[in-house]
């Protein structure tokens, strides 16, 4: 499809990276240059980025602004870029929390600022990289490239335990990368197989996921299993959570804003555009492996709001709240249904602007009591009003409250459930209950009572910048709960192609009609 800009997705990748590449010349002592140029380029990323919402085709299941060129031929690696609906969703999100991050910023960090946002630009072509990626090779690398900038953000503008924590995130997110390493090479390998002697394999994802499809079903079990473990850490999944909790409390604001609201989504995408493809043509195999992977994902929902329950601190227990709903969007994704997948991609972004914003409430609070213990805090809505209205606001988009984000993602990954099993939903229904438990009783020990504190007396109400980073999130939050259906239509076709391909009996079930596009339908070029 021909559109004004052949090479948008580039430009929307590397623009954080030139933002990089410039401050590494600004220096050391020029700390207000550094963050005028580290926002200059978290503006400059998001704005690039909104031709892409703009100009794609919604009714399209295919990959659109497809760029491709050698760029390993030796074996067959490639520069090759897409997005369809699903992923054009997150890269607007991601930039969007990018921006928002690196405003967040401004006061919060005093030391060594120019590395802080050369790394936190780095992180942001990371993570883009992963959602555009059509080569499996150049996926690999920007998952490894993310990996680097949030270690050293955690560890270095962490919290007391910020090492601990760094360490922690890198070694299993690291243990995942190897285990997904091997899966990819033997995707490689017994592909190459199927060509004649001497041809060169390629590493270019629809190619390698198509011939998956003839591979015998042992070996989709390795493959389907090797992608989930490192999916699995990153999402992350019971019992393979244990990370993120302390990575969240100890990385800075920003940090926890990227790490919830892009990072975390990084597996539920691998599960859509990877796992899936992978699971067993035998039925009875097929659905062992759902029944174990909805298992994990109903466990998630109710353990991780139990443990949200006991927390002291603030953070750690937003922190547990990502497990209870990212197990959500698991379960919408392995129940198979149209609509538990749709549910979970839109749950996906409302989780990022939802998590996102609690984690800058709570960087509001620290920057003003450098603490995060909820027995410090209380009756905070008298000194700070219009801080505790929008803390409402996102505290109920939170939890699921008709007429805000949260509900359309829960209601449509439930209703997509249901079809499948009712007790299934049921299960799930209490961790929205027990999501409302944690989150009320949050904000009544916050914001309401007597001010038990006097420093809390004087506290000052939000400034001009914290507007700027939190109404937007609010007004999103509003937007996809009255009007969702854009955010549906971009998501719809690529959710039926994915359903065709590993449920095909469901529409006939259903006698819904299939999806226009055939499953196997070439990528969009642009030339």
């Amino acid at each position: 499809m021909e559109h004004s800009s052949n090479h948008l997705l580039s430009v929307i990748l590397f623009t954080p990276l030139a933002g990089a590449l410039l401050l590494l010349f600004i220096p050391r002592e020029s700390q207000v240059l550094h963050r005028l140029v580290g926002n200059l380029f978290g503006v400059l990323g998001f704005l690039v980025s909104l031709p892409l919402m703009v100009h794609f085709p919604a009714g399209s299941g295919d990959y659109a602004f497809r760029e491709t060129a050698d760029w390993i031929p030796s074996i067959g690696a490639k520069y090759s870029l897409g997005a369809d609906g699903i992923s054009m969703l997150l890269v607007m999100l991601t930039t969007l929390l990018g921006m928002i991050a690196i405003t967040s910023s401004w006061s919060a960090i005093q030391q060594r600022t120019k590395e802080y946002y050369i790394l936190l630009l780095l992180l942001q072509t990371g993570m883009l990289g992963v959602f555009l990626s059509l080569d499996f090779f150049l996926f690999y690398v920007f998952w490894e490239v993310m990996l680097v900038p949030m270690y050293f953000l955690i560890g270095v503008w962490g919290s007391e335990r910020r090492l601990y924590a760094a360490i922690k995130f890198f070694l299993y997110t690291l243990a995942g990368s190897v285990i997904m390493l091997l899966a990819i090479l033997a995707l490689y390998f017994n592909y190459a197989k199927t060509l004649p002697q001497g041809a060169i394999g390629t590493f270019d994802i629809p190619t390698l996921l198509a011939a998956a499809q003839q591979f015998p079903d042992g070996l989709k079990i390795w493959l389907f299993w090797g992608f989930f473990f490192a999916f699995a850490i990153k999402v992350p999944m019971f019992p393979f959570h244990t990370w993120l909790p302390d990575a969240h409390t100890e990385a800075p604001t920003a940090g926890s804003v990227i790490l919830a609201g892009v990072l975390l989504k990084m597996g539920t995408y691998g599960f859509l555009r990877f796992s899936l493809p992978l699971l067993p043509a035998d039925p009875a195999l097929r659905a062992k492996i759902v029944h174990i992977v909805i298992a994990l994902s109903l466990i998630s929902i109710i353990y991780g709001a139990v443990v949200c329950l006991m927390q002291k601190d603030m953070k750690r227990l937003i922190a547990y709240s990502s497990v209870s709903h990212l197990g959500f969007c698991t379960l919408g994704i392995f129940a198979l249904t149209p609509q538990g997948l749709a549910g979970s991609v839109l749950q996906q972004v409302n989780h990022g602007i939802s998590t996102g914003a609690l984690f800058l409430i709570v960087g509001v609070l620290y920057e003003r009591r450098h603490t995060r213990l909820i027995s410090e805090f209380g009756g905070l809505a008298t000194p700070m009003p219009n801080f505790a209205a929008i803390y409402l606001i996102i505290s109920l988009s939170s939890l699921g409250m008709p007429l805000l984000n949260g509900f359309i993602g829960e209601f449509t990954i439930l209703q997509g459930t249901f079809v499948v099993s009712k007790a299934w939903a049921a299960w799930a229904t209490l961790g929205i209950v027990l999501g409302a438990a944690y989150l009320l009783w949050l904000y009544q020990r916050t914001m309401f009572g007597p001010i038990t504190h006097d420093v809390n007396k004087s506290l000052p109400d939000l400034n001009l910048r914290e507007y700027a980073v939190l109404l937007p999130l609010v007004a999103l939050a509003f937007w996809i709960g009255i009007y969702p259906k854009p955010f549906f239509a971009y998501i719809e076709k690529p959710v039926q192609r994915i359903v065709q391909q590993v449920n095909p009996g469901f529409y006939q079930a259903n006698r819904q009609m299939p999806p226009a596009a055939p499953v196997a339908a070439p990528a969009l070029e642009v030339k």
